[in-house]
């Protein structure tokens, strides 16, 4: 069966996207009240054995680290991947924000959109969702990287990923790319021609 390890999922019972289904789902996360798996900071990743996982599955969690940690994370998810394996990860887009800012006439507090948490204001996506930081008092929940569209995609390329599929859509940036060739039945769940 194949695996995909979930970082920074905060708890199983999240749904993963329709593509893991058929996945054994393994949860990564620094917090142990969620009973992740495997109880790790991602930049601590390149310590685990090498070549464990089909997919890594990363949404709204790179964007944590600072900037210079970044590479660190991706260098450890290229390391625990298996050598076709690939990741699938989720940025907020932060020029999609600050295109909307501008042509909506927003300010920093202002209502960006409506969600399942309730309102998301620009400085959520900005800077961390302000309620979850205020609520847990953890500062890690604090968005330390911006991301574009460009900025993930070179990030990926100076990890050594390769086969880079990008899309922008509702302020976020979603990327998938590969460890070295594609394999091609990974690449079938995201359309993608090998």
């Amino acid at each position: 069966m194949k695996k995909v390890l979930n970082v920074g999922g905060n708890s199983k019972a999240i749904p993963l996207p329709a593509q893991y289904a058929d996945f054994e789902h393994l949860l990564l996360d620094i917090d142990p009240k969620g009973q992740p798996d495997v109880l790790c900071d991602a930049r601590e990743l390149s310590s685990l054995a090498p070549d464990q996982f089909d997919m890594i599955y990363c949404s709204h969690n790179l964007e944590h680290y600072y900037r210079h940690d970044v590479k660190r994370v991706l260098r450890g998810f290229w390391d625990v991947l298996k050598p076709g394996g690939g990741v699938h990860i989720v940025v907020p887009d932060i020029l999609s924000v600050v295109k909307t800012m501008i042509d909506k006439g927003l300010d920093i507090d202002d209502e960006l959109y409506q969600s399942a948490l309730g309102p998301i204001l620009v400085s959520d996506v900005l800077y961390g969702f302000g309620k979850q930081i205020e609520e847990s008092g953890v500062e890690f929940f604090a968005h330390k990287t911006g991301f574009t569209h460009k900025s993930l995609v070179k990030s990926l390329m100076q990890a050594g990923f390769a086969h880079i599929h990008s899309s922008e859509a509702g302020y976020a940036v979603t990327a998938v790319a590969f460890k070295q060739d594609m394999s091609p039945d990974l690449a079938s769940l995201f359309n993608i021609a090998v």
